[in-house]
């Protein structure tokens, strides 16, 4: 007898909840994450009042004109429109005027966010205020240079105010190991410093623990020099609703916020698996950030395994300025060379050269069977992606992608995978109901940023 799995998706896009038809012989094991009740208003609101390792909000907020608050994009599901009302009620109460607040959109080098991105992030109650969304490549003014050698172009927005506020989410990255805190303060910088940023610094792993990396040091060090004075960083469920809330100098609380992540959101491999199901809400908004976010599970499990991946692309395809996927932008390769190259001492252009070379070598010897026996595992390939996009379909995307295959039918996949399977009936499903939250207890797998 056939079973039912409900999932969520369409993040900012209405948020609904579809049913999924399982076969029956499935044996699935739905992943979800045990977490705390979400926080209440009065909660967040003494959060707000009590930064860490400051004094009072109306203390830092006393004699000033000009707030500028960060919140990052709808590329993170952070419930920013939640915060906002209690914030910008303490900030009037200082008598500051609601036209006199600017609300600065930090995209970092994320395609340019549509008309009313900016008001679902933040809510109707900002519209008063200046709403500006960020660009990497233009109004920017270089503010100096950090310890790391990281030259700091930063929104000319940010030098027009006299207190910074960041409103972000905690959610795993593959380059910082976490993003949130003083990573907000990347959102708001130049294409030129974000370069720097991602290739002076070793990567770390997806949800990588230690908060004490150089990238992070790096970062602290902006946030500092762009006067972000209160960080208010997030922790949401699987429903979008935040369940942890830290304010004040993410330098202190940061460490703490992370080993609550990780002790509620670690979860199972997904290396036993004959079936992976990877729901990509509450971070489905497009095809690139779906991509980037949601298939860590999928990258992850056997090779033999079968893969599905549930998202919504509400916004089509979507853009990573830096990491692109299909739309590369004209000149993009050269560009991304060039960057890359600009930010390296001569020393390690040349060691970057050797290795590339033998690499090279390596992957051209490889070529010749008779040099040496292949593995099996060598013979193996994994399965393709089987994407189920339950978004808008008017939205175009390609039609055809790399190692992907998009559809809209639910029953379609069903029968691929049976055939992937060999008919087999006796399956073990694990589903990862919001993957873009989630730690699989799996190696490190390459991804965005």
């Amino acid at each position: 007898m056939e079973s039912t799995i409900t999932v969520k998706t369409g993040a900012w896009y209405g948020d609904k909840q579809i049913d999924l038809q399982i076969p029956s012989g499935w044996d699935v094991n739905v992943l979800l994450p045990a977490t705390p009740p979400p926080l209440t208003d009065e909660e967040l609101d003494g959060i707000l009042e009590r930064p860490v390792g400051q004094g009072p909000l109306s203390e830092i907020l006393k004699g000033k004109s000009r707030p500028l608050i960060i919140v990052d994009d709808l590329n993170r599901p952070t419930p920013a429109s939640v915060i906002m009302p209690l914030l910008l009620r303490k900030i009037c109460a200082e008598n500051i005027r609601p036209e006199n607040i600017t609300i600065l959109m930090a995209t970092g080098t994320h395609g340019k966010p549509g008309p009313d991105a900016i008001l679902k992030k933040v809510g109707k109650e900002a519209a008063s205020c200046r709403l500006l969304v960020h660009d990497c490549f233009a109004d920017l003014i270089k503010i100096g240079t950090t310890a790391y050698g990281t030259p700091v172009f930063v929104n000319k927005a940010i030098l027009d105010s006299d207190v910074i506020i960041g409103i972000s989410g905690i959610y795993p990255n593959h380059t910082a190991g976490f993003s949130g805190g003083s990573k907000l303060a990347l959102g708001v910088l130049g294409i030129r410093s974000i370069y720097h940023l991602h290739f002076c610094h070793k990567a770390v792993h997806w949800g990588y623990p230690d908060t004490d990396t150089t990238f992070r040091r790096d970062l602290d060090e902006i946030a500092v020099m762009i006067g972000m004075k209160i960080n208010v960083s997030l922790i949401i469920d699987s429903n979008r609703n935040i369940i942890r809330m830290f304010c004040g100098d993410q330098r202190i609380y940061f460490a703490e916020a992370v080993s609550f992540y990780l002790k509620t959101f670690r979860t199972l491999a997904p290396d036993d698996a004959d079936v992976v199901i990877s729901n990509s809400y509450p971070n489905d908004l497009s095809l690139t950030f779906t991509r980037m976010k949601g298939f860590v599970p999928l990258n992850g499990c056997r090779r033999d395994a079968s893969r599905i991946s549930i998202a919504s692309c509400d916004e089509g395809l979507g853009l990573h300025n830096v990491w692109p996927f299909v739309n590369v932008p004209q000149f993009h390769r050269a560009k991304h060379v060039l960057r890359i190259l600009s930010v390296m001492s001569f020393r390690e252009i040349i060691s970057r050269i050797q290795r590339v070379s033998q690499r090279r070598l390596a992957a051209s010897l490889k070529k010749w069977s008779f040099l040496r026996p292949r593995s099996s595992d060598e013979l193996k390939k994994m399965n393709p992606v089987w994407l189920y996009r339950t978004g808008d379909q008017a939205v175009m995307l390609p039609p055809s992608v790399p190692g992907i295959n998009i559809t809209l039918h639910w029953p379609e996949i069903v029968e691929a995978i049976r055939r992937e399977q060999a008919d087999r009936h006796d399956l073990r499903v694990l589903v990862y109901p919001c993957a873009f939250l989630q730690l699989p207890q799996i190696p490190n797998v390459d991804g965005d940023k």
